[in-house]
């Protein structure tokens, strides 16, 4: 079964185009070391809550949207390997800049245990 991971991060509402650029660039590396699906959401409908929501949880301000976003690997060891080659990439350095506040984003790798498909 495949393996999932994934991201929570605020990014200032004015670097939504910033934020594009720049997943479409690491992503763009990240597929060449085995993703199967990479997935960029910029939040539409997040809810805030009395105890937690997504907003609290990455500390977004007013002038920050939430983002959300997951990589699809065939695998867990696809997925390791993938993430020691990119650490290890020369193109990393020179990828565009992150248009958010990298100590704010939530992130883990997850193992499915139920998968529907339509």
């Amino acid at each position: 079964m495949s393996y999932i991971d994934g991201f929570v991060i605020a990014v200032p509402t004015a670097n939504k185009q910033k934020f594009i650029e720049h997943a479409r660039a690491f992503d763009a590396v990240i597929m060449e070391f085995g993703a199967l699906r990479i997935v960029e959401c910029w939040g539409d409908d997040v809810p805030e809550g009395k105890h937690t929501d997504f907003r609290m949880a990455v500390k977004a301000t007013a002038e920050e949207t939430v983002a959300f976003s997951w990589i699809e690997w065939p695998d867990k060891a696809t997925r390791d390997a993938g993430m020691k080659k990119m650490m290890e990439d020369t193109r990393m350095p020179g990828l565009p800049d992150m248009p958010f506040d990298g100590k704010r984003m939530i992130f883990g790798g997850f193992a499915p245990v139920v998968d529907l498909k339509a």
